[in-house]
């Protein structure tokens, strides 16, 4: 009985843990865009890393949506969020996000 309450415990603290992990921001949209493998639409939205994959979850109808990305750390934390787009034909394409108060940048 003393192990299995030992085990538990461990896999608790392992999930507490893992759960920590993941780092919540918010991000905003003037317009529809194209991050990674998903079509947001405008609109304000949690975005969540963990590990290499990013969900945006809509603030108004809490609809997530994930892709792939590639985390960068860099030296210094950003000041503010800033998203790097290009409009390639009729669609808003993001090529990237600094991500304010983090010193993470999100490669699409």
């Amino acid at each position: 009985m003393k192990l299995k309450s030992i085990l538990l415990a461990a896999v608790l603290a392992l999930f507490t843990l893992s759960m920590g992990l993941a780092k919540t921001y918010t991000i905003s949209f003037s317009h529809a865009i194209k991050a990674g493998s998903v079509d947001l639409k405008a609109g304000d939205y949690k975005l969540t890393i963990d590990g290499n994959k990013a969900t945006f979850t809509e603030v108004k109808t809490s609809q997530s949506f994930t892709t792939d990305v590639k985390v960068e750390t860099v030296g210094k934390s950003f000041s503010d969020t800033r998203v790097d787009a290009s409009k390639e034909g009729a669609n808003t394409i993001v090529k990237g996000i600094e991500v304010g108060g983090s010193k993470f940048k999100l490669a699409f």
